[in-house]
């Protein structure tokens, strides 16, 4: 049904017939709404019949006011589609609208609650790292307290070095020149050292060396060899020979009381024998690796009357 307009029916008011056999009724047309429960809201149309003026008695100037009014009314809601409502602000929110409000609240609270989360994973993360920090510097102090404990106890266990015996085999004295051409009494000599390493190291082995085993006359070497270098275990030991020898050893003034005739010297010639034995023992791998030096001289006299005889270096020797 459509609705007339104000101007129609004005127009249509005075051509009318007072009374009519049959009275045309026009129907309003608004929309209700039925919000009881609170949550659903849904529109439907009321018609509420209008006596046509055609069909009623005269009415005043207010009357037809009221009519306009209707009227217009009537043709708004005629302009809705079924179904659709007009939402005022005085509408109470919808259902959808309310859900979608605590929705977005719902992810605020997410959001806010994911970064509680971050915030305590960050204050957490700090003492992890000062954890793993203490701890490896604790591994540190521990392992460097572990390799004093073993440096410590393994300076006590120095080995022990005994001189046994020397022998010389040849000493000769004859005239000669040095590599400058300087007449000078020359010697060649001889000799076998003998001696005993030990190791007394309980739980470590140890590398030896040495310096050249030196024989000296007056200042001068006149005899030099060398020990090889070995390898010692823990609480155990060794017999060993070192050869040394001289061979034209220009002695300048000193050679003078040593020259003879014969070739070879007729009194009893004090000599010196002085070396340093180099031990280094590996207890914990590199890292602990303590070292011991142990300087040996001897006060040797060369009898001429006991040429191939060992001498004892039992009482000859000092040891630092």
């Amino acid at each position: 049904m459509h609705a007339k307009t104000d101007s129609e029916v004005t127009s249509l008011a005075p051509s009318s017939p007072t009374r009519s056999p049959r009275r045309p009724v026009y129907y309003v047309q608004s929309p209700s709404r039925d919000s009881h429960d609170g949550e659903k809201t849904t529109t439907s149309f009321h018609s509420t019949p209008v006596i046509s003026p055609m069909g009623s008695p005269p009415h005043s100037h207010s009357s037809m006011g009221r009519h306009s009014r209707e009227s217009s009314s009537s043709r708004f809601s005629g302009s809705l589609k079924p179904g659709s409502r007009k939402i005022s602000p005085n509408d109470a929110p919808s259902r959808g609208a309310h859900r979608k409000g605590n929705k977005q609240w719902k992810e605020c609270d997410v959001i806010e609650e994911e970064g509680l989360l971050e915030d305590e994973e960050r204050e957490r993360g700090l003492p992890r790292r000062c954890y793993v920090l203490a701890f490896v510097l604790g591994f540190f102090l521990l392992f460097s307290l572990f390799s004093l404990i073993l440096w410590g106890a393994s300076r006590p266990q120095k080995p022990k070095i005994t001189m046994k015996s020397i022998r010389f085999e040849q000493f000769k004295i004859q005239a000669g020149s040095d590599f400058t051409g300087v007449a000078t009494d020359m010697i060649t000599m001889n000799s076998t050292v003998k001696m005993i390493y030990r190791n007394t190291g309980t739980f470590f082995g140890v590398h030896v060396t040495s310096t050249p085993l030196d024989l000296s006359y007056a200042q001068i070497t006149i005899a030099s060899g060398t020990m090889k270098k070995f390898h010692q275990s823990r609480k155990s030991q060794r017999s060993l020979t070192v050869i040394v020898m001289g061979n034209k050893v220009p002695l300048y003034g000193s050679g003078a009381s040593l020259s003879s005739s014969t070739g070879t010297t007729s009194l009893p010639v004090s000599i010196k024998l002085s070396f340093v034995v180099r031990s280094r023992a590996y207890v914990l791998g590199k890292l602990v690796k303590p070292k011991f030096y142990k300087k040996i001289e001897c006060d040797v006299t060369f009898d001429p009357k006991k040429l191939n005889v060992p001498i004892s270096l039992k009482k000859a020797c000092t040891y630092d």
